[in-house]
């Protein structure tokens, strides 16, 4: 099988933003989906005029994606793991996604070898196996739809998984080559943690001689969400409003922030304690990563590590990882 037949992809189906990574560079799409129900105002004087959400038409219908598509449909906010094994709105999400990534790269024209990352909690219990073989089904073939009306199509050959955690410590260790850092290779054979808080989940995994120590590893549905959750009490805003609000810096949430914050300190206690004091690195990933970057540096008394795209990190370490095992 000749490697230069394929486009090699990191994929990082996070709950806030779907991440994806290659050869050209990367990109993010927030996970907002919504249906379009084709009510739309026109001629409108006096007030500014807003470009649509991306349009995505699939089998399942039609859906906007992408910032603001809550302000354009009915939100389809479904935060269970059930929706990364293929339901509809992850499907249009992908498609967005892939479009996306086209129209800032180019064509993808010939088949795609795509390492996903996945939640901690889906890949660890009883129905771990379940989960990892939905995800695979449903991504793996040859996918069409239609984006603002334009069919598009791509062939996903291959599909390796892997816990998103996973992709912030290769990230870490290897260069855009896929080969290692030489300063940094070593952290491979001594105990490193990794910690990321997406907008779903806190994620904690630790790492020994490159396997993992499973009594260190853990997920908490106390990601970024729960911030969200803090600031609208009584339901008026979809989480998609908010997280857009959020990160155009629109929302007030000084006094949210350190009660959000004490409850992820709470969760890392739990489950490392005074452990992470072995550690040779904490590595920090994930959006809120940057909202928790002074709190995390003080709790673990300067051993923490934020990436230097803490976004993009988990999606850009699947890629590297893909790269090193081709060689």
């Amino acid at each position: 099988m000749n490697n230069n037949q394929f486009f090699y992809l990191g994929e990082d189906l996070g709950m806030g933003a779907n991440k994806l990574y290659g050869a050209p560079g990367g990109l993010q799409v927030l996970s907002q989906v919504a249906t379009n129900g084709s009510q739309h105002l026109v001629n409108t004087i006096g007030l500014r005029q807003r470009q649509r959400p991306l349009e995505i038409k699939t089998e399942h219908g039609s859906f906007y994606i992408g910032e603001g598509a809550h302000d354009y449909g009915r939100p389809v906010e479904n935060l269970d793991f059930d929706r990364l094994t293929g339901a509809p709105e992850m499907r249009a999400l992908l498609y967005g996604s892939l479009t996306r990534y086209q129209m800032a790269y180019g064509p993808l024209r010939i088949p795609i070898v795509m390492m996903v990352g996945l939640p901690l909690q889906m890949m660890s219990g009883d129905a771990a196996k379940e989960f990892t073989n939905q995800v695979r089904t449903w991504l793996k073939g040859t996918h069409t739809w239609l984006a603002d009306g334009q069919p598009q199509q791509v062939e996903i050959a291959e599909v390796k998984i892997n816990p998103q955690p996973v992709g912030a410590l290769f990230d870490h260790v290897l260069d855009e080559s896929g080969n290692f850092i030489p300063e940094r290779a070593g952290l491979l054979k001594q105990e490193v943690g990794i910690l990321s808080v997406g907008f779903n989940t806190l994620e904690l995994l630790v790492v020994r001689d490159r396997a993992p120590v499973e009594r260190f590893t853990a997920g908490q549905t106390v990601g970024v969400r729960r911030l969200l959750e803090l600031l609208n009490p009584g339901g008026s805003y979809s989480l998609g409003e908010l997280d857009t609000q959020l990160r155009a810096g629109h929302l007030d949430i000084a006094a949210a922030l350190p009660v959000w914050a004490r409850e992820v300190n709470g969760e890392i206690e739990k489950r490392w304690g005074a452990a992470f004091k072995r550690f040779a690195r904490v590595i920090v990933v994930g959006g809120g990563a940057l909202l928790l970057k002074d709190n995390l540096t003080r709790q673990f008394n300067g051993k923490a590590l934020v990436a230097d795209d803490p976004v993009l990190s988990i999606s850009r370490g699947l890629y590297k990882l893909l790269l090193m095992k081709k060689k």
